[in-house]
């Protein structure tokens, strides 16, 4: 109701439900994207991705009572994967004022393919996988303290499923951002 969705780096979960806003001077966000970045939205991809294939990763099912803490931190999870897939608009627009030139042809072929090759740094890619894994192993760690030595390596999620995250979902939903945003980049 006071406007979270109308800033462009956020995303509803649940755009048909939204309440009214409240009457509000408007917000004036610069306008860094074309105007039909407003109608990208991979939130249920998110969804489906964080439900199904993420949780059950590190999860234990069963009822642990904690309704109000796991709910509210699967929303915050949700939201900065929206976030942080979403800012794939921004990058898409970089990447295309840097490149128009190669961009152009591929996007009025409407060629997603192309558009994906153009846009896919494998080398940043890996870098980015292990520079993650490495974050989940520094400030992941279970701490103590009575901490000794010999309890290292005991994380809170094991680095490694960070690194998926980041290689199986969150690179390749944000590739598909991108890909979207790069289609109708060139719309009047």
């Amino acid at each position: 109701m006071l406007g979270r969705y109308e800033s462009p780096e956020e995303h509803p979960f649940f755009p048909d439900d939204l309440p009214s806003p409240l009457l509000l001077p408007p917000l004036n966000h610069p306008k860094l994207l074309h105007p039909a970045a407003a109608g990208i939205n991979v939130n249920k991809n998110i969804w489906d991705m964080y439900f199904n294939q993420l949780l059950p990763l590190f999860v234990a099912e069963g009822d642990d009572g904690n309704f109000v803490q796991t709910a509210d931190c699967d929303l915050q999870c949700l939201q900065a994967l929206s976030r942080r897939i979403h800012y794939g608009k921004f990058v898409a627009e970089v990447k295309f004022r840097d490149e128009e030139g190669e961009y152009a042809p591929a996007i009025h072929a409407q060629d997603r393919d192309c558009l994906m090759r153009l846009l896919t740094f494998e080398k940043v890619e890996e870098m980015v996988k292990k520079r993650v894994e490495k974050k989940a192993m520094v400030f992941g760690q279970e701490v103590t303290p009575n901490d000794h030595d010999e309890k290292r390596g005991k994380y809170k999620v094991e680095p490694s499923i960070v690194s998926r995250l980041y290689g199986d979902w969150v690179m390749p939903l944000t590739k598909l951002v991108e890909v979207e945003y790069l289609l109708r980049r060139l719309e009047s």
